[in-house]
């Protein structure tokens, strides 16, 4: 069998000691965080993109081998186990190469060949066999087939048991994992995908009118164009296969299985051949290729929602300020609730800016009543229905004060399904759904990963192709994606959700709430050892999760930082030969650059994590995120009928998808700047120049209001 490890360090281009140390990590239960960020010296610094990859290959590789132990049983079971297919199934390094070797073993439902079998027609096929060799010679098959004639067996004539024979020959040519791994490889490196749309849907009806008569290489088609025609597909507008010139498979299987000269067996041959391509090989390889490639779309498009996922959840936070979040609307007015700097909700109200001129005199004096009377930071407005006029009328009202507020239009995607959600009817049981829709919004500007981890990340709308892709992979994806961004920012152990802490290195849901429960019964933590108090959080938890939670202004200065409390007595030590107290440990990391780091090194404090203490301690509970930025719509242009070609706007970048990005310019539909107008230069990846969260410049190309498609460029526009 496999030495997984080895293969692991040749495959990974890693050392067998990383491999080796960072798998001993994970089984005892460490987090890929926890390893990436604590565990540097075991590991030699593998970062998590390494410490995924390895865990993912190993747990494809770990499938297999147990795979390999159950056909080998199977096949050892049949008595048909020799030491060369042993050997060829202990080699495998891929599932599909494993199942072709184990398809003739296979248990099978009745077949053509099976039946054939059943009348006793496998010796016939035997003795065709035989007469296939270098220097056969020439025999009646006719003749002999007749012998196999049996009313009782129900073989009629010479030629039903002629057929019968090709079956038993057609499965075996079928089932050879050569043969199929030859074809399988042809299609894909010289095959064609080729769709049409059906006829119930005229030119100009339908959303995949690019595929109406399209036809692209196999090797060479983008994923999201697989991923599109799968979903035509099932959405029942168009059918697409695999085309390729049959004729050269089928000189293949001749070369292969062809060895005699005599006609009349080349002849029973070659139309066995042309019957198991045909109804045994054909579909199925087909099938196979066009899965193959499937997997590699779902993969590449996850990655994508990945990298889309991680720049929302690390959009910049505007900060823990008192704030306005309005969830617009025109006949059922606006939802205004106000949230303090710690994110807690005070107060709401309905206001009807956009029915009548009074009404819209009042909701102006409740708006700058709510603003004096809370002294509001930041107005958050939804981008749904009614959100430019409801900024517009934020705008006017404003104008009327000396202190203004920064107003801010918020990406709402999601927010309706946060707010009927379970999660939101225990934080808010008596307060309306599109009132805590509005909380949402407001929250999400104050700081968007506290906010957006409560919500399934594929409603929050930066996916292409979501609903079409592997289900089980993107949830493990995203799942892993959050759990990444979490850790990377650090959580205020005082403040945080239930649903934050949940993504917390080594924190269970469980103990999650038992957090949240013991801090309202408690008060606020005011060290991380306090932790060890919280039912069911263990000293493995602990150690896990503790270097991921902060507490701001606790009882130790390094509780607010990510040096993990292992370390603590370190930083003790360097404090104390500088005569610096751990009050001023902005000063210990000025003094330790003009010192020799190696000084600090111990068995388990190695020079990766001193160099990560001094970063850390330069700037403690500092914000990995960037700075605060946001998009300005142009006034007046509310509507896709608004829109002019050639018109100059302001946007934000809502998705990154493989052939462009969509950006929001506050027309309630999204344009797309498709990968050639990204750059003035050749674009081959659109997330090197764009990311979700990102102001941008854009011009208008095209505008179409039937099929609401809007086309963008960023080129020659001045960023």
């Amino acid at each position: 069998m496999l030495n997984i490890p080895k293969l692991l360090a040749t495959e990974l281009d890693l050392k067998p000691y990383q491999v080796q140390n960072a798998l001993d990590l994970l089984a005892e239960g460490a987090t890929i965080p926890f390893i990436a960020r604590y565990r540097k010296e075991r590991t030699g610094e593998m970062n998590e993109v390494q410490l995924r990859q390895l865990a993912d290959r190993y747990s494809y590789l770990t499938e297999l081998e147990e795979r390999k132990s159950t056909i080998l049983n199977a096949i050892a079971e049949q008595g048909k186990l020799t030491d060369e297919l042993k050997e060829k199934i202990e080699s495998c390094l891929q599932k599909t190469e494993l199942e072709d070797l184990y398809l003739p073993f296979r248990p099978k439902r009745r077949t053509r060949a099976t039946v054939a079998k059943e009348k006793g027609l496998e010796p016939l096929a035997d003795f065709i066999k035989s007469l296939n060799v270098k220097n056969g010679v020439a025999a009646s098959l006719d003749a002999e087939a007749a012998k196999y004639v049996s009313e009782e067996k129900g073989v009629k004539t010479a030629e039903e048991a002629l057929r019968g024979a090709s079956d038993i020959l057609a499965e075996e040519v079928a089932e050879k994992a050569e043969s199929r791994s030859y074809i399988r490889e042809y299609l894909l490196e010289e095959g064609v995908f080729v769709s049409r749309i059906k006829d119930d849907y005229p030119e100009g009806t339908t959303k995949f009118e690019m595929y109406r008569n399209y036809q692209m290489r196999v090797q060479n088609i983008a994923p999201h164009n697989l991923l599109a025609l799968c979903r035509g597909e099932a959405e029942g507008i168009l059918s697409f296969d695999i085309s390729f010139d049959e004729d050269v498979v089928l000189s293949y299987l001749e070369s292969k299985e062809i060895k005699t000269k005599v006609r009349a067996v080349r002849d029973f041959y070659q139309a066995m051949l042309k019957d198991a391509f045909n109804r045994l090989m054909k579909t199925s390889l087909a099938n196979e290729v066009i899965s193959e490639k499937k997997t590699f779309a779902d993969i590449e498009s996850i990655k994508t929602f990945e990298a889309n996922l991680r720049e929302l959840l690390l959009s910049a936070p505007a900060g823990m300020k008192p704030t306005l979040a309005i969830d617009p609307g025109f006949r059922t007015g606006c939802k205004i609730a106000v949230l303090d700097r710690t994110g807690k909700f005070l107060e709401y109200q309905a206001i009807f800016p956009h029915l009548s001129a009074n009404q819209r005199l009042e909701a102006a004096k409740t708006l700058k009543n709510f603003i004096e009377k809370y002294k509001i930071e930041l107005i958050a407005i939804g981008n749904g229905t009614a959100s430019r006029e409801t900024d517009e009328f934020v705008l006017e009202t404003l104008q009327t004060l000396d202190r203004k507020p920064i107003k801010v239009i918020v990406n709402e995607s999601g927010a309706s399904i946060y707010s009927a959600s379970k999660v939101a009817l225990e934080e808010f049981p008596d307060l309306d759904v599109t009132v805590r829709g509005a909380v949402s919004i407001g929250r999400r500007l104050q700081d968007p990963l506290a906010e957006l981890v409560k919500i399934d990340p594929k409603s929050i709308g930066v996916g292409q192709y979501q609903h079409d892709v592997d289900q089980k992979l993107l949830k493990k994806k995203l799942d892993e994606t959050v759990e990444s961004c979490v850790n990377y920012v650090g959580v205020d152990l005082n403040t945080a959700s239930k649903e934050l802490l949940t993504f917390v290195s080594g924190i269970t849901s469980s103990v999650a709430n038992n957090i949240v429960a013991y801090r309202n019964q408690n008060g606020a933590f005011k060290n991380r050892r306090q932790l060890l108090k919280v039912p069911k959080l263990g000293p493995k938890a602990f150690e896990q999760a503790a270097g991921f939670l902060r507490i701001r202004d606790g009882e130790n200065p390094l509780d607010n930082t990510a040096v993990h409390p292992e370390s603590y007595s370190v930083v003790e030590a360097i404090a104390s030969d500088l005569k610096v107290p751990l009050t001023q440990i902005t000063t210990i990391a000025e003094q330790l650059k003009k010192n020799n780091l190696k000084k600090y090194v111990t068995e388990s404090v190695g020079e990766p994590t001193l160099r990560d203490i001094l970063s850390e301690l330069e700037k403690p509970g500092r914000d990995p995120r960037a700075e605060f930025k946001y998009a300005t719509f142009k006034e007046g242009i509310k509507e896709i009928n608004d829109l002019k070609v050639g018109m100059e706007l302001e946007g934000i970048v809502t998705n990154v998808a493989n052939f462009g990005a969509f950006v929001d310019i506050g027309v309630h539909q999204d344009g797309l700047v498709h990968i050639s107008q990204l750059a003035d230069r050749f674009v081959d990846d659109p997330k090197k120049i764009v990311k979700v969260g990102q102001v941008v410049k854009v011009k208008v190309l095209e505008v179409n209001e039937k099929l609401k498609r809007i086309s963008l460029s960023m080129k020659s526009v001045k960023q």
